[in-house]
């Protein structure tokens, strides 16, 4: 049977090792870190990508954590609704978008994969370094000098990922237009229903805060997942950005002229414990993944500014369509169907999302609301909003059932 390693022990490189045990091929995971600990802040799993998830069996261990998104409302930052858009099965979709603490997401697919390959199926402190490969197998070196063979290797490495980096060794840097995110979680009061994200602001200043823990909501209170973003014109160098790098406060400044009527936006900041600050970027496409006997997954593969919710719920699709062409075509030219099949979608994703995908919305409130006075249904029609947001369902592929 065909072995497989897959580099990185991430939601995309977890997902994929159990759609592929699934189909029966022996799988190991390698992970860089020595011990894997539940990082991270808030993500969001798109329906398309929850119904992946639920064929696992994971449908209620995800009930038990994560919150069953309602809708997503878009907002001025004077408060007004630009548009609800629901996404919840009772609007047609065949799953739930959730959202979800990262860290937990990520250990419930860990607990998984152990359970179901085996405890030693992840390998942990074992960065992949880089590859050789023969007409018959690769050979996977680590960085603490371990050598691994295998039939198929699959970097899910992430955004630095040193497979992608051999692939494609002349490849230009990260792609940057000057967007600083700042990102928190904070216990605090629920906040309207309880399961609605809130986008407010516009290209230049976003606020976007929601949800993330079942339990939390179930004990009357909420872990509030929130996000800050500020354009700026003398961005700091990108090239070492990483998700744990602590920030600083001056930002939240900028946001006291935000004025939303079931929050207090500023007091969610101040509350929180511990910032992050990472820059919003993402890769131009390449024109290919597979070399021979590897394949790029995720982050690795496709990654693209966090606009729509689509990193973790792509990478995810990733391992179920990896899986299901390789259970056909065990071998290379499972690996270039699959490529065939995932990367002009994802690559539509990445430039879509530059454009601001379904969030242009704001921005097109942004150039006509100009105070609280204003009348949203005065200045945009419901079918221009819509257009927006079903166009983005299209390309990012979760669209409602029968539409």
């Amino acid at each position: 049977m065909t072995r497989i390693l897959i580099a990185g022990a991430g939601i995309g490189g977890l997902t994929a090792a159990l759609c592929l045990h699934e189909k029966g091929f022996p799988v190991r995971v390698l992970e860089a870190v020595e011990e894997l600990r539940p990082l991270g802040v808030g993500i969001n799993l798109m329906p398309h990508a929850s119904a992946v998830l639920h064929g696992l069996g994971l449908a209620e261990a995800l009930g038990e954590i994560a919150i069953r998104t309602r809708c997503i409302e878009y907002r001025t930052r004077f408060g007004h609704v630009i548009q609800s858009d629901p996404r919840n099965v009772e609007a047609g979709f065949a799953a739930p978008q959730y959202s979800i603490h990262r860290g937990e997401l990520q250990f419930l697919l860990l607990e998984t994969v152990r359970e179901r390959l085996g405890k030693d199926a992840v390998l942990a402190g074992k960065a992949v370094q880089r590859f050789s490969q023969s007409e018959e197998s690769v050979t996977v070196y680590t960085a603490e000098g371990g050598r691994l063979e295998c039939d198929l290797l699959i970097g899910a490495d992430g955004l630095h990922s040193a497979v992608r980096r051999q692939i494609h060794p002349d490849e230009g840097p990260l792609h940057y237009e000057g967007t600083m995110m700042w990102r928190g979680a904070v216990e605090s009061d629920v906040i309207a229903d309880g399961r609605t994200m809130v986008i407010a602001g516009d290209h230049d200043m976003k606020f976007v805060t929601y949800p993330i823990s079942e339990r939390a909501r179930r004990g009357g209170r909420a872990l509030t997942n929130w996000v800050a973003e500020l354009r700026r014109d003398r961005p700091r160098d990108i090239e070492d950005a990483d998700w744990t790098r602590e920030g600083t406060r001056e930002f939240i400044e900028s946001f006291r002229e935000f004025m939303m009527r079931d929050m207090n936006i500023v007091s969610l900041m101040e509350a929180t414990g511990t910032i992050t600050e990472f820059p919003m970027v993402d890769r131009d496409p390449v024109d290919f993944w597979t070399d021979g006997r590897v394949t790029l997954l995720g982050d690795a593969a496709h990654p693209m500014y966090p606009i729509g919710a689509n990193g973790a719920s792509q990478a995810i699709i990733d391992g179920r369509v990896l899986a299901d062409t390789l259970a056909d075509m065990p071998g290379p030219e499972g690996l270039l169907a699959y490529e065939a099949a995932r990367r002009p979608a994802t690559a539509e994703i990445v430039l879509a999302n530059r454009r601001s995908g379904p969030e242009r919305v704001l921005d097109i409130a942004a150039a006509r609301v100009k105070g609280p006075g204003d009348r949203i249904e005065d200045l945009i029609s419901a079918e221009e909003l819509e257009e927006v947001a079903a166009g983005y369902r299209n390309t990012a592929g979760f669209r409602k059932q029968g539409g």
